[in-house]
């Protein structure tokens, strides 16, 4: 295989590792990279949300002793919470990926998902409803679903949409953030089956080492992330995050107004 596809395939899988947990928007930042990379065909669409797997295997390695024990609750709660979006997902994906999936919608959606960041964490919350995961119900967890909905628009972010919703619905911040971490598990993977499934014709067994590639770089930056963001939650808010969203989206709306970067879009 072309060692520069290897290259771009290991670049894609860092930006994916890095951005897929934190409230930032992974498919936002993969479809910029793609493009500056010039990676933005349908083969390296389907790449980008196969390789989500990589991310999500991050997640089951960091959180193995709550995911291989029989946890009943857990189980039943990320499959009420898996629903909502597999539904919309199947009937606007589609029209979703034809019409966002380029520099200026996601950069606009950069910039209100940072203002709405900002919102929510000037809310003052002086008590959380639901102090852990264990706590949560099965209403909880369909609530946290419904708002990953909004994550179908490129530039939301899944994260953001399920951490920053579960806490408007009571939720405490490390509660969120975890159930978000597990949410990823069962949404990356029916994500990445479905869409590898349904473009298979566009690939060989010679595209398996820019999977194995941008796979396995995701999975260890997504290791990292998972790590430190656990850690970073407990003493501080996500507003740093909504600062870099809402400078980010401004910087691809100029440029691609001004002519600095050839956005396709």
């Amino acid at each position: 295989m072309d060692l520069a596809i290897l290259i771009k395939a290991l670049i894609l899988g860092v930006v994916e590792g890095l951005t897929e947990f934190l409230p930032i928007s992974s498919t936002g930042h993969l479809i910029l990279a793609g493009e500056l990379l010039d990676a933005s065909d349908e083969r390296w669409n389907v790449f980008n949300i196969v390789i989500q797997t990589g991310a999500m295997l991050a997640v089951v390695w960091e959180y193995r002793a709550r995911f291989f024990k029989v946890d009943v609750r857990l189980y039943r709660n990320l499959f009420v919470a898996f629903l909502p979006a597999a539904v919309f997902g199947l009937l606007f994906g589609k029209l979703i990926k034809e019409n966002l999936f380029h520099a200026v919608p996601v950069a606009l959606a950069f910039i209100v998902g940072g203002v709405v960041i900002l919102l929510v964490e000037r809310t003052p919350r002086e008590h959380s409803r639901v102090e852990s995961t264990q706590a949560m119900t099965w209403l909880d967890a369909l609530k946290v679903g419904c708002a990953q909905c909004f994550a179908l628009i490129p530039g939301t972010s899944r994260s953001g949409a399920t951490i920053i919703g579960g806490m408007l619905f009571g939720l405490s911040r490390k509660a969120a953030t975890e159930f978000s971490f597990f949410l990823a598990v069962p949404t990356l993977v029916a994500a990445g089956g479905y869409d590898l499934l349904k473009n298979r014709e566009l690939f060989s067994a010679s595209d398996l080492p820019m999977f194995g590639v941008g796979s396995i770089a995701a999975f260890v930056s997504a290791f990292v992330v998972v790590r430190w963001l656990i850690r970073y939650v407990a003493t501080h808010d996500f507003k740093p995050f909504a600062w870099y969203r809402i400078a980010f989206g401004i910087v691809v709306l100029l440029t691609a107004y001004f002519g600095g970067v050839d956005w396709k879009a």
